[in-house]
């Protein structure tokens, strides 16, 4: 909730002369009419000697400058907060904005008009008349807010709209704060089952340890930004050419990585029903599933960037944190945007470390050289999910291409479980269907 002060008190010479001329600017059609009309009155009575005309003349140019005056000298005290019901909804979803405003002045105002800017892709601006608000009285109004399209989406500044009683000015005075609505990719419940391809036993959340007998029997992997120098193993990097650390004993949760394909060369059409978008709810419903069922995750696009962050590890979503981790997430996917890159080789490094447990890919176009790096990655990891995209079918609605097949039969022979996507189609169908038609009865504990 945000809240805001059209303040009272005394101002400067130069923006006394500033606001008026301002105020002067807010004259509507009628005072302009007003003006004109007696400024030409006026003019009449010169010219023909007509010291009535003159006086109507004055009248009719003196009644709109007494109204700027007076409503440029108004100083009204009206506090305004806005409460935003829920801060983070999903695409298609509605969330409330609830308006209050409260005359903290000892005189009561005269009629009000509000509107709060809102994106067009959120709807119409609100509009609300107020009447008279006596002093130390409040008025609450709400509006509700809807996006089919994902994003952050500012709210406000809210705007205050004053006249007089005979429309001749209108001013308009803003307030300076504003909240942010978040949209996030809609997201599919998918069913409890194990994907094709799972170690025994990986896919029940549960904590592991690594035994490591001594220095001879120690398994090091590559250094990540944020480990501790004292683990450098320095006989393993003098071997292998690159920092390597040591990999203690120590609990660990079974891990997943969700890999986004955000190229632009990728991906044909745009809108909420484009493959693109279908690709980000997908990842979107993977996280969320598998935060769930106690894994700990970390979305990696094709760009190489991971989130939640490079720390020792790279995952995140303990007990403690997995809700801070699915809002940080969801914000993330919210404003994913296409990256300019022509590959995944970023990515590929970044999972060259293995041990990165169960790997899930939503893939858009592959040509042939990128389809043989995807294949490769299926090495560096426990067990890999791709579910690959050709947007060229989303576009036309037809059945999934030839080159696509040759894809998926590429990445399943180096060990993927791939499934091709074709157009419209249900995420936890395709879940299901990755799965082999294995229930989480019949895995070892239990998986999702």
């Amino acid at each position: 909730m945000t809240t805001a002060a059209v303040p009272d008190g005394q101002r400067g010479d130069d923006d006394d002369r500033g606001g008026l001329r301002a105020a002067l600017g807010g004259l509507t059609t009628r005072g302009r009419s007003f003006l004109a009309a007696g400024v030409a009155a006026a003019v009449c009575a010169y010219v023909l000697g007509q010291a009535d005309l003159l006086r109507v003349g004055l009248l009719l140019a003196a009644l709109p400058l007494i109204c700027v005056l007076v409503l440029h000298r108004t100083r009204y005290r009206v506090a305004a907060s806005r409460r935003l019901t829920p801060q983070r909804v999903e695409a298609g979803a509605e969330a409330r904005v609830q308006l209050r405003m409260e005359n903290v002045s000892k005189l009561p105002t005269g009629l009000l008009m509000l509107q709060d800017h809102v994106p067009y892709m959120l709807g119409p601006r609100p509009r609300f008349v107020l009447d008279r608000v006596e002093a130390g009285g409040r008025r609450e109004v709400s509006y509700r807010v809807r996006s089919d399209l994902r994003g952050r989406f500012p709210l406000g500044p809210l705007q205050l709209r004053l006249n007089d009683p005979f429309g001749m000015c209108e001013l308009t005075r803003s307030f300076s704060a504003y909240d942010t609505l978040t949209v996030v990719p809609r997201t599919e419940a998918l069913p409890p089952v194990k994907l094709a391809g799972e170690a025994a036993g990986y896919g029940d959340g549960q904590q592991r340890s690594l035994a490591l007998a001594g220095d001879d029997d120690v398994i090091p992997r590559t250094y990540r930004h944020g480990d501790d120098l004292r683990r450098v193993h320095w006989r393993s990097t003098a071997r292998y050419g690159e920092l390597m650390v040591r990999r203690e004993e120590q609990p660990q949760r079974a891990r997943c990585t969700v890999l986004l394909d955000t190229r632009r060369v990728a991906y044909q059409g745009t809108g909420p029903d484009s493959a693109f978008e279908w690709a980000v709810s997908g990842a979107a419903s993977s996280l969320v599933h598998m935060l769930e069922r106690g894994y700990a995750v970390r979305l990696l696009t094709d760009t190489g960037s991971a989130v939640p962050g490079q720390g020792s590890d790279g995952f995140a979503g303990s007990t403690q944190d997995s809700a801070d981790t699915a809002g940080l997430l969801m914000d993330t996917l919210a404003i994913v945007d296409h990256s300019e890159g022509a590959g995944l080789s970023r990515a590929s490094d970044v999972l060259r470390g293995g041990n990165e447990g169960l790997l899930i890919a939503f893939l858009g176009d592959l040509d042939e050289e990128q389809a043989a790096l995807t294949a490769r990655m299926r090495g560096r990891t426990g067990a890999a999910v791709a579910f690959v995209l050709d947007s060229g079918t989303w576009l036309t609605g037809g059945a999934v291409a030839g080159r696509v097949e040759n894809r998926v039969r590429q990445l399943r022979e180096a060990g993927w479980t791939a499934v091709a996507v074709p157009p419209g189609a249900r995420i936890a169908d395709l879940w299901q269907q990755a799965s082999g038609g294995r229930t989480q009865s019949d895995t070892y504990g239990g998986w999702s």
